[in-house]
């Protein structure tokens, strides 16, 4: 079975569930088909995800070219903590289906999965159409600047985004975030707890929430959320690790890293 590696459930971005685009015929555009949703593995359950892994493994490793597999399996990586994998598998890929805007997507969100912001910025810019960008896109990109500490920059992405797709939760959870790593909680919390109300909010943002809250010191507040997504154990690792973090100097330091 597929071992999947298991960081504590720790503050991240979205790197966006929807949106891809589809190429025929080998035509570039930014427009997703009615109805079209990129592959999401976040909510899944350790056992289920490596499940997940280990059936996608299969398929690609029979047909490592077909981006209706490639794609797929390289989100379940990215949901596993193995983006580098991830990044090797799109790669071979891209070299087979040079300029495929949808690939080079998922390339991007597997870059800032791994820390690697500069190079997924390289990556979105060289794919994004300025005149009609997907939202998905300008969501990538916010993310990795915020990671690089270009929060205002991110911030007007996010919101850029919303314009294109006002309904989506995790633009609301990405502002979130952004003021949560400049210590800006109370404005974290509400753009989170707004995220975590809307329809189709995965999991993560409601444990994004209780991230912040746990940081505000409302740690029954905190534990109730975790529970309701993780098991006891993880629980109550996942709070202890809130509160070692309370206790250290550099806390905001480490938030950034586990971004």
């Amino acid at each position: 079975m597929y071992r999947v590696t298991n960081p504590l459930p720790r503050m991240r971005f979205w790197l966006g569930a929807t949106g891809l685009a589809l190429v025929l015929g080998g035509c570039a555009t930014n427009s997703a088909p009615p109805n079209y949703r990129a592959p999401d593995f976040s909510g899944q359950s350790q056992a289920q995800l490596s499940q997940t892994v280990g059936a996608l493994s299969q398929r690609y490793k029979r047909d490592p070219g077909d981006r209706n597999i490639v794609i797929p399996y390289s989100a379940a990586l990215r949901s596993a903590g193995q983006p580098e994998q991830a990044i090797s598998a799109l790669e071979q890929a891209m070299s087979r289906a040079k300029g495929d805007p949808a690939l080079r997507v998922e390339y991007a969100r597997a870059l800032v999965a791994a820390g690697r912001f500069e190079q997924a910025l390289n990556v979105i810019d060289a794919t994004i159409n300025p005149a009609a960008p997907d939202w998905t896109m300008l969501s990538i990109k916010g993310a990795a600047l915020d990671q690089l500490g270009r929060h205002e920059d991110a911030r007007a992405l996010y919101k850029q985004a919303q314009v294109l797709a006002p309904a989506e939760p995790s633009l609301e959870a990405n502002l979130g975030l952004s003021y949560s790593l400049t210590n800006e909680l109370p404005l974290a919390e509400r753009h989170l707890r707004r995220a975590a109300g809307m329809p189709g909010a995965n999991p993560k943002v409601r444990q994004n929430l209780a991230l912040v809250i746990g940081l505000q010191g409302r740690f029954d507040e905190a534990r109730a959320l975790y529970a309701m997504d993780l098991p006891p154990a993880e629980v109550d690792e996942t709070m202890d690790y809130i509160r070692a973090m309370l206790t250290q100097q550099n806390r905001w330091d480490l938030i950034r890293k586990a971004g």
